[in-house]
């Protein structure tokens, strides 16, 4: 019945089909209900099993007319069910119909998947103009800043070991989704963009600030959260909040001695918290024109110390045990420097 139209491959038994078929492709298959050693259902959950036959569509053929066998044979995974005796004509519109929808299938397939990969390319294009667009605002906050050298990215890769740590050992209180854990380390780059509205002769004093000025430019948080502010009301992004988070209160300390609210423990966002150690590291081993960088030892127990205090105790069980980590960017970042 088929083989003026098609090319066929018929098997006496379920083995020697689903033999053929391990190394053989087909476009359709045709299963009859009642098989010598190996059923027609048996087959089939083997085929739906294997990924080189689960797509290929199955078409069973028998002579029992039960409604409920038809119905379990489709709920296996047939598509479509054929009672004997066998109609040429209709075995022909059938299998030619299977054909045609296996065809609008794939093609349908690899549309998605073309478009799939243009969405991907335009999400990618999209997220690479807006990580350049927060690098460009980040420098223009560092370049008001008497900070030199590569502040931003040496806390923003602070960040990215702490975090990354977070997300490989689920702790209860110290969990992100991975959108939110990505949020964190790019917005840790906005932790200081409140400075922009600070004046000059302030942020650019190459000597110690007074308490009136040092009182003015702890207003920088103040600033970044206003700034922020604006842009959530006009749009519900988590991003946002996450930066107006940490630009609000990174300088805030576990004890409830920081600013700008004396916000204690848990009531700190997270991101501030982890943003806080990550900054404090980066001024500590910094050079600045008021003072000499600090080894990284010194660094460290400075850190240590400030346990409970001024820093989360868990995050700074993170922190000691990525000490290395932490030593390693500043390395970098200093040869770089000189090779630069």
């Amino acid at each position: 019945m088929l083989k003026s139209e098609y090319s066929v491959r018929p098997f006496t038994s379920g083995e020697l089909a689903f033999e053929y078929l391990s190394k053989n492709k087909a476009d359709l298959i045709l299963l009859d209900y009642q098989m010598p050693s190996m059923t027609g259902l048996e087959l089939l959950d083997k085929l739906q099993k294997e990924p080189n036959t689960r797509e290929v569509p199955v078409i069973f053929l028998t002579s029992n007319v039960d409604s409920d066998c038809e119905v379990e044979v489709l709920d296996r995974g047939a598509v479509d069910y054929i009672t004997k005796p066998i109609r040429q004509r209709a075995l022909l519109t059938r299998v030619r119909l299977q054909l045609e929808l296996q065809v609008h299938r794939k093609q349908l397939e690899a549309l998605v998947v073309e478009r799939t990969k243009n969405l991907y390319a335009a999400y990618n294009k999209l997220k690479a103009r807006e990580d350049i667009t927060l690098s460009m605002l980040a420098k223009a906050t560092e370049l008001r800043d008497h900070d030199t050298g590569d502040h931003i990215e040496r806390t923003t890769e602070f960040v990215r070991i702490i975090v990354s740590h977070l997300m490989a050992n689920p702790k209860l209180g110290y969990t992100f989704t991975e959108e939110v854990a990505d949020d964190v380390i790019r917005s840790a780059k906005l932790h200081d963009l409140g400075k922009i509205a600070l004046p000059d002769n302030i942020l650019l004093k190459p000597d110690k600030l007074t308490p009136e000025e040092f009182s003015i430019v702890k207003e920088h948080t103040l600033q970044g959260e206003l700034f922020l502010s604006e842009f959530v009301r006009k749009m519900d992004d988590s991003f946002l909040d996450t930066a107006r988070d940490i630009a609000y209160g990174h300088h805030e300390r576990w004890d409830g001695s920081g600013y700008p609210q004396g916000l204690k423990g848990e009531d700190i966002p997270l991101s501030a918290r982890i943003v806080a150690l990550a900054d404090v590291y980066d001024a500590l081993t910094s050079v600045r024109p008021y003072k000499h960088s600090l080894a990284h030892a010194e660094a460290l127990q400075i850190i240590l110390d400030g346990t409970g205090t001024h820093f989360d105790p868990y995050l700074v069980t993170v922190f000691k045990e990525h000490a290395d980590d932490f030593n390693n960017v500043v390395q970098h970042y200093a040869m770089h420097s000189i090779t630069a």
